[in-house]
């Protein structure tokens, strides 16, 4: 973008624009490409991938997610809660590529995923109240009256599976990774693409049991609660 589209799609006069934009481009946030034309740089992703909870639980996560992919020949992947949206930080494709799967990097909804509900799910109340109005005032026309209860239901049991309401054929599997009090500090999710060329796929109680073995291992080495996810 160049200054003034930039000024123009923040209602902003150029001249209010032209100080951000030295400053970005001084500290790497933001690269000059040409005479008038500016880029976003990666050192905000560099920045989120070397911070310690972070990295440590990509460490973690990332080989028990190849397995899993591997196992259940589906795609996974790792969300977190940020300021009323999902960022998705790692996701690890289906095997033999052909799959549902979500880019790393893309911002989700909340309270109509099932790894959003879970992150809401399992949190203490004030923070679960905290993330459900961040979630509206992002989503209002997503509001829905039940919601406290299928939280708590989703907190019963262990984990959420649902048929998608994005994707018409999608069926989501969503467990937490949990710290030591019993939080979601990420969800960890398949979205299961039925194949119906292959008589062999596994199941979605299979794919469920898989996957709340793979959320308990990561929980367990991130140093976090093995118990709060459990199979019904």
């Amino acid at each position: 973008m160049t200054q003034k589209e930039m000024a123009k799609s923040l209602d902003r006069s150029v001249g209010e624009i032209y100080r951000m934009v030295a400053c970005l481009v001084d500290r790497n946030y933001v690269a000059q490409v040409d005479d008038s034309s500016y880029t976003i740089t990666t050192k905000l992703f560099e920045l989120a991938h070397i911070s310690p909870p972070t990295h440590r639980l990509l460490f973690e996560a990332l080989p028990v997610m190849q397995r899993l992919a591997k196992e259940l020949d589906q795609s996974c992947h790792l969300t977190v809660y940020s300021q009323g949206k999902q960022v998705v930080l790692a996701k690890v494709d289906a095997p033999s590529g052909m799959g549902f799967s979500v880019r790393a990097g893309s911002e989700l909804d909340v309270l109509i995923s099932a790894s959003g509900r879970v992150l809401l799910a399992f949190q203490n109340a004030e923070t679960t109240r905290l993330w459900l109005e961040e979630s509206i005032q992002r989503r209002p026309e997503q509001s829905d009256q039940q919601i406290t209860t299928i939280l708590e239901a989703i907190k019963k049991i262990g984990f959420e599976s649902v048929p998608s309401v994005q994707v018409r054929g999608l069926y989501a599997v969503s467990f937490p990774i949990l710290d030591t009090q019993g939080r979601a500090l990420a969800a960890l999710t398949v979205p299961y693409a039925e194949r119906i060329d292959q008589n062999q796929r596994k199941s979605i109680p299979e794919v469920t049991a898989a996957l709340g073995s793979a959320a308990k291992a990561i929980s367990g080495k991130v140093g976090g609660s093995i118990r709060g996810a459990t199979l019904s």
